[in-house]
């Protein structure tokens, strides 16, 4: 692996900017260069939210992706603005349980989880973002599963800590989504 891009997207709220801060931190952890940069609307929660994360051997040079490698998409219109830019092969997870189509693409892999449904299954249903993480992980591998939960352990904790067990429960079940 020289370098992989993946963009995280959906509505503010959904907990995009998270989920790719735990897929960074889980490459700092595994002794990777990273780079994590969000982008947002002004309105934030309902807003359009997405984050690029790099995840390389060497030095990252710039966090700027104009075509990702992968894609990670939450909605209808995060589908609709990052799939035609991806590169070809490229893996895109998408939450079936709010996006009304396929894939257009034929020369990517389209993974389909339904993400809203895994999360209120586990009790968990703000778990969404960490249950397309887990099925990221899941048929990716950019990072190995215990990375992420080494990372969540070390982002849920204080006051936070609560949501800790609920979160590895939802990431687990992404995973699982897809590997079974």
């Amino acid at each position: 692996m020289s370098s992989t891009s993946v963009i995280f997207a959906g509505f503010g709220g959904q907990g995009v900017l998270m989920a790719g801060k735990l897929l960074a931190e889980a490459g700092l952890l595994e002794g990777k260069n990273v780079a994590w940069i969000p982008s947002y609307g002004p309105e934030m929660r309902g807003g359009t939210a997405n984050c690029t994360v790099v995840v390389a051997e060497e030095m990252v040079g710039s966090p700027i992706v104009p075509d990702p490698d992968h894609i990670v998409v939450l909605n209808r219109p995060s589908l609709d603005k990052f799939e035609p830019a991806m590169k070809a092969a490229g893996q895109c997870v998408v939450n079936s349980a709010l996006i009304d189509r396929k894939c257009e693409r034929t020369d990517i892999t389209p993974t389909y989880v339904e993400g809203n449904t895994i999360a209120r299954e586990v009790k968990n249903p703000r778990g969404l973002n960490l249950v397309m993480l887990g099925a990221f992980i899941g048929a990716a591998g950019l990072v190995e599963l215990t990375s992420v939960e080494e990372a969540c352990r070390k982002a849920f904790t204080g006051t936070k800590e609560r949501f800790l067990a609920g979160n590895l429960k939802a990431l687990d079940e992404g995973y699982r989504a897809v590997k079974e």
